[in-house]
């Protein structure tokens, strides 16, 4: 993974905060583990709110706007628990997305969520997601990995966001 890190370090020095190290953790999620559509979703633990910052299918999945994450079993495993959530089959995702015939149609029937901790809170997730069955315990490993790399690149996309409402414009 050090290559990998090395990537993530260089498109911090690229202008234009957060866009280059979210497509640099992209590159390296979809070479080392496999992804069909590729989110970043940057939490909010005091409103419980989701905001997506990075998706790999801006028409299905646009960068814009927040969600609710309510409890349940997704939130109990990936916020609560600070694992990852596995689901291997559209049925298993239909349990906990709403918007699985969206994720169905895009050719996606499993997914693994990585939760991003920091400061003992998960701030965000790195969401993957391909064909039913592909995400082996091997692959989830190989999710879980990357896990250095995602949460440079969401602290950045934070300070980035956090350095624009203190009136900083974007490139």
């Amino acid at each position: 993974m050090p290559a990998a890190l090395d990537r993530i370090l260089d498109a911090l020095a690229e202008p234009g905060q957060p866009g280059p190290p979210l497509r640099a953790l992209e590159a390296v999620a979809r070479e080392t583990v496999g992804a069909k559509l590729f989110t970043v979703m940057a939490y909010d633990p005091p409103t419980a709110m989701a905001h997506r910052l990075h998706t790999s299918d801006p028409a299905a999945y646009p960068v814009s706007g927040a969600k609710p994450l309510p409890a349940g079993p997704w939130s109990a495993t990936v916020i609560e628990g600070k694992r990852p959530f596995v689901a291997n089959t559209i049925e298993a995702i239909a349990e906990v997305f709403p918007d699985h015939a969206l994720i169905d149609s895009l050719g996606c029937q499993s997914v693994v969520n990585v939760p991003v901790i920091f400061d003992g809170q998960v701030i965000g997730t790195v969401n993957l997601l391909h064909e039913t069955g592909f995400y082996t315990p091997g692959r989830v490993d190989a999710a879980m990995a990357l896990r250095p790399c995602a949460t440079l690149a969401l602290l950045a996309a934070l300070a980035a966001g956090t350095m624009n409402s203190a009136g900083r414009t974007d490139p």
